[in-house]
C-alpha cells in the first residue's frame, strides 16, 4: 500500500520527534511502517511554560533531522496530508485547532489530554460526525506492554492505576499527568462512571470512581520523589493481575500501530464517547480535590 502523507499540528512536545522517529527511520528496531511526516505546523501555546518554551526547538528539530515541510498555518498542512496527529500540548488549544482541521475530512489523531471540559470534548464528536472527519484521542499508557494484557478476557470488576500526577501551575490539576493513569483504569473498565471523589495531599491524590454497576476504578496519583512509574492492577471474580508498563517495545510505538490503521480504515480504535467519559472523570476529579465532596460526572 503507498506510504500514508502524514501532517502534524503543533511542534511543542516530545512526542513529535518521538513519533518522527518511529515513521522516519527504517532502521529502528520499532519502526513503524505505512506514514511518514512530510508536514508540519508549529503551533505552541503561550498559556503554557512547557509549550513556549520548547516549539522552537522541537520544530527546528523536526525539519532539520527529518525533513518536515514547516508549513505557517494549520489548513496550509491539512490539505497537503492523508491524516493529521495533532500533538499541540497544550489540550485547551485543541478544539480551536479541530475547528480548522475537520471540514477536510480527514482523519485526526489527538494527543491528550483531548480537552479539559467536556462541553468541550462534546463537541469533537459534533463536529466529527459534521465534516465526516473520524478522530481519536489516548494516552500510549492503555496500549502498554504490561498494561493492556491485565484481565484480558476477563470479567474486571476494578482497576487500581498509578503513576505520577504533577500538578502545574499553568494548566488545570490533574489532565496533566493524571490522565495517563485514568486512561488505564477505563482501558479496563470502559465507561459507565457515574461519580468521583478525591482525597489529596502533597505526596498523592487518590481518586476513587464509582461505576453505574457498582464496579470502582482508582487513580493513585503520586508526587513522590523519584517515585514510581505506571502501573495497574486488575480484580475479577476468582483472580487478580498486576503489572508495571514497559518500555519495550515503546509504548508510543504501539500507539502508532493503532494509528496508521486507524488513518486507513477511518474506524477509530477507540469509542470518543469513552473518551468524552475520561475528560468528564478528570473534570470531575480536579473539582473533587478542591471541595473534597463527590462529584457526578457532567456526561
Amino acid at each position: 500500500m503507498d506510504e500514508l502523507r502524514l501532517g502534524m499540528i503543533g511542534l511543542d512536545t516530545s512526542h513529535c520527534p518521538a513519533f518522527a522517529k518511529l515513521l522516519q527511520e527504517e532502521q529502528n528496531p520499532y519502526h513503524v511502517p505505512g506514514g511518514r511526516v512530510v508536514a508540519a505546523f508549529p503551533g505552541g501555546s503561550q498559556d503554557l511554560k512547557v509549550s513556549y518554551s520548547r516549539v522552537e526547538k522541537f520544530t527546528a528539530q523536526m525539519g532539520d533531522e527529518f525533513g518536515v515541510d514547516i508549513k505557517d498555518s494549520i489548513e496550509a498542512v491539512v490539505e497537503d496530508v492523508d491524516a493529521v496527529l495533532l500533538e499541540s500540548v497544550d489540550g485547551r488549544q485543541h478544539l480551536e485547532q479541530f475547528r480548522k482541521i475537520a471540514p477536510f475530512g480527514k482523519p485526526v489523531f489527538i494527543d491528550k489530554p483531548l480537552a479539559v471540559d467536556p462541553a468541550e470534548a462534546k463537541e469533537f464528536i459534533a463536529l466529527s460526525k459534521e465534516h465526516d472527519a473520524p478522530f481519536f484521542s489516548c494516552s500510549s499508557l492503555r496500549f502498554a506492554k504490561g498494561i493492556i494484557e491485565l484481565g484480558e478476557g476477563q470479567d474486571v470488576k476494578a482497576c487500581d492505576a498509578f503513576g505520577p500526577a504533577s500538578i502545574l501551575p499553568d494548566f488545570p490539576g490533574l489532565f496533566w499527568y493524571g490522565i495517563h493513569s485514568a486512561e488505564m483504569i477505563f482501558a479496563k473498565l470502559g465507561p459507565g462512571c457515574k461519580e468521583v471523589t478525591v482525597h489529596k495531599s502533597d505526596l498523592a491524590d487518590v481518586v476513587t470512581g464509582v461505576w453505574e454497576d457498582g464496579r470502582v476504578g482508582v487513580l493513585f496519583g503520586h508526587r513522590i520523589e523519584k517515585g514510581p512509574g505506571f502501573g495497574a492492577a486488575v480484580f475479577y471474580t476468582g483472580g487478580a493481575d498486576q503489572g508495571l508498563a514497559q518500555d519495550e517495545p515503546p509504548g508510543y510505538a504501539l500507539l502508532l500501530e493503532q494509528a496508521i490503521p486507524f488513518f486507513r480504515t477511518r474506524k477509530p480504535p477507540i469509542d470518543p464517547q469513552e473518551t468524552l467519559e475520561i475528560i468528564a472523570f478528570l473534570a470531575a476529579a480536579n473539582e473533587s480535590r478542591e471541595t473534597g465532596q463527590p462529584v457526578a460526572l457532567a456526561v
